[in-house]
């Protein structure tokens, strides 16, 4: 058993907290990334991770050294890491003769690698390379997945899950607006995958909805799918699994009709329709004289439920 998964007892508040920030949580913080480059790279493949690390900050971590490393061969390397920054995602850049200027996108369950898709970098565009003004740093970003094989093919199902966990930002109550500025489109394409970067511009459109213009900030990318690892089913849903605590609660007597519309269901104690006083008529009085009628049969008891609408 290695330092890192021995049980630590904090000797000072200030490991104490430490602790208490890693320790495991209803709701996790925000997933952070770590980047890196392998032990042989080119000048394309660095400035495109410092191009994905200006896109995903402030949550994330830039290794700036060489980490001679092949994931997909061994992957302590990235355990230990992420382990070390507590990063559950990571991107890993390398360049050779058989697979130049390639990319590794993964994540983490537990600190283990759960599924890992390389990418090969066909075209780029740097940040710097397009001459316009670009989005604030740790802006939240729209995500737009076009393209057929992303709901067909397992491995692009998987690659947009993996993007969107990637890309996502921090999970907000509501958005303004103006907030609504920055777009990341991917495009499956005979087998290639095409991302785009765009700043969403509102103009004035006469009325009260802007008109929106898009404008391209970079980075673009061509992108090819390589070699991936993919995770069981049965590990994929266990990583899925929400506690206990988090899942909604149903209500009773409680539905949505087509519409939307809430209706409540209330149960009424049981009546007996015999005892029920109705208004009495002048004309139904009894005479003198007259032989008194036989009284009615008593209803059966019935257990009445209403519905009614709710705000």
């Amino acid at each position: 058993m290695s330092q890192l998964d021995s049980v630590i007892k904090p000797k000072t508040k200030r490991s104490k907290r430490f602790l208490e920030r890693r320790a495991p949580k209803l709701s996790e913080d925000l997933k952070s990334a770590m980047i890196m480059k392998g032990g042989n790279t080119s000048q394309t493949v660095t400035q495109a991770l410092k191009d994905i690390y200006s896109l995903k900050k402030p949550n994330a971590v830039l290794y700036k050294k060489k980490n001679i490393t092949r994931p997909f061969e061994d992957s302590t390397s990235l355990e230990f890491f992420s382990k070390k920054t507590d990063c559950s995602l990571f991107l890993f850049g390398s360049h050779n003769k058989k697979r130049p200027n390639n990319f590794i996108f993964g994540r983490l369950f537990d600190f283990h690698v759960l599924d890992m898709i390389e990418l090969g970098i066909e075209k780029y565009v740097s940040l710097s390379e397009i001459k316009t003004s670009k989005c604030p740093e740790g802006t939240k970003p729209m995500l737009i997945f076009a393209g057929e094989a992303f709901d067909t093919d397992n491995e692009h199902k998987r690659l947009k899950s993996l993007l969107t966990d990637f890309f996502r930002g921090p999970t907000v109550s509501a958005v303004r607006l103006a907030g609504l500025e920055h777009i990341l489109h991917f495009t499956a394409l005979d087998g290639k995958i095409f991302m785009r970067s765009y700043r969403c511009l509102l103009k004035k459109s006469g009325c009260r909805t802007p008109r929106i213009e898009l404008e391209e900030i970079g980075p673009s990318f061509d992108f090819v799918l390589r070699r991936t690892h993919l995770a069981s089913d049965d590990l994929y849903k266990l990583a899925h699994k929400q506690p206990k605590a988090l899942k909604p609660r149903k209500k009773k007597n409680v539905s949505y009709d087509a519409f939307g519309t809430k209706f409540g269901r209330v149960h009424m104690q049981k009546q007996d329709l015999s005892k029920l006083h109705t208004r009495k008529m002048k004309g139904l009085r009894k005479r003198k004289g007259e032989v008194q009628a036989t009284s009615l049969p008593t209803h059966p008891t019935l257990d009445t439920v209403f519905f009614f609408p709710l705000e």
